[in-house]
């Protein structure tokens, strides 16, 4: 065996041992994921579910009972008849409700003559994207009472345009679909760039690494010592996250398992590249811990199309954007998972990431000196 693989064996098979040994490391690659996981799964929603509406009635009777039950069937509603509307704004006030729909005393009076019924909509405003979405949901319970008026009357009854939406490739319309592939990058950003960058950071603050240093070892196999076995580590982390995903929160998974793999090592390349490059500009866990959060990880969250949408952002801010590395990522995930293999828009985010991670692992390099000054 050459002498370079023979010390670049051995220095992996120190960093083996060194990961069995650290808990923490472990912890972060396996068990984070399945935390994060289980918390945006379970815990976080974009969706609107059980809203607290309050029905106000002013003159009760048969149509205006057809139209609120409505609301009663409806799994986004969660109503609650109050008898004024001065007593709703109060709830709404109190954030007891989110929302009041107010049928006044000529509802049915101009429902049946002019088809056109005076029906009050008021949300709170507060959650921008809440409201919005109360609002839609009630404009749905509307169409759907109007759509079934029309059938249970005849053809004398019908409109002269119906409109029947469909929505392609997340047709449950699941904030759950949208957020657990977007989380998968998330987490390996953080295995990625906060581990290396924390594991290294250690190995100064110890002295292992000055140790290491004046060995005969060349900085490359050094380099790739540290990689390789976090690389797996990474890589292993993601296998979980996209096993529960499928498994436990049954986000479908319309593509092919080796676009996620490829384009998941790709990322995991540049997230390496930019915890080596952390730890090469510091040298303290506290330090290196803080700049991998904030360079890496906040980015990551906020400026990958992970939660907010890239298109309603500020022409400025989408420009920064194409600087997150996650934001690729994110793009390929949740196209495969969704729609399936879109080559149109995994190959250029692939190249991107392709392109980052050879920047960041050159940057990396670049930065780190076999001396101990």
């Amino acid at each position: 065996m050459k002498p370079a693989l023979r010390r670049l064996r051995g220095l992996m098979r120190k960093e083996f041992r060194q990961i069995g040994r650290d808990r923490s490391a472990l912890a972060v690659a396996f068990i984070l994921p399945a935390v994060l996981l289980l918390l945006f799964g379970y815990g976080v929603s974009l969706d609107a579910r059980n809203v607290p509406l309050a029905l106000v009635v002013e003159r009760p009777d048969p149509l205006s009972a057809s139209f609120t039950a409505q609301f009663f069937r409806s799994p986004y509603f969660r109503p609650q008849p109050m008898t004024s509307i001065q007593q709703a704004e109060r709830a709404l006030a109190a954030h007891q409700v989110a929302g009041i729909v107010w049928l006044r005393h000529d509802f049915s009076r101009r429902a049946l003559s002019s088809g056109a019924a005076p029906v009050g909509v008021i949300v709170n405003g507060v959650d921008a994207n809440s409201a919005r979405l109360i609002e839609s949901y009630v404009q749905q319970v509307w169409a759907g009472w109007l759509a079934g008026r029309a059938r249970a009357q005849g053809p004398a009854a019908a409109v002269g345009l119906a409109i029947q939406p469909r929505v392609r490739f997340n047709p449950a319309v699941s904030s759950r679909n949208h957020l657990v592939p977007g989380l998968i990058a998330m987490i390996m950003t953080l295995t990625g760039a906060l581990l290396t960058a924390l594991v290294i950071a250690r190995e100064w603050e110890r002295g292992t690494l000055e140790a290491l240093l004046v060995t005969p070892v060349r900085l490359r196999e050094i380099l790739l010592a540290k990689l390789l076995p976090y690389f797996l580590l990474g890589m292993g982390g993601m296998a979980v996250s996209v096993a529960l995903a499928v498994f436990l929160f049954e986000v479908p998974l319309r593509g092919s398992l080796w676009v996620v793999a490829a384009s998941s090592a790709l990322f995991m390349l540049a997230a390496l590249g930019m915890g080596l490059l952390i730890s090469g500009v510091a040298r303290n866990q506290f330090v290196a811990g803080q700049i991998a959060i904030i360079t890496t990880f906040l980015p990551a969250f906020i400026l990958s199309g992970f939660v907010f949408d890239i298109h309603s952002m500020p022409l400025a801010v989408q420009v920064i954007t194409h600087l997150v590395a996650a934001r690729y990522l994110v793009a390929i995930l949740q196209t495969v998972f969704l729609a399936g293999d879109v080559w149109s828009v995994i190959v250029p985010n692939a190249l991107a990431l392709a392109l980052m991670a050879a920047v960041f692992l050159g940057l990396a390099r670049l930065s780190t000196r076999k001396r101990l000054d």
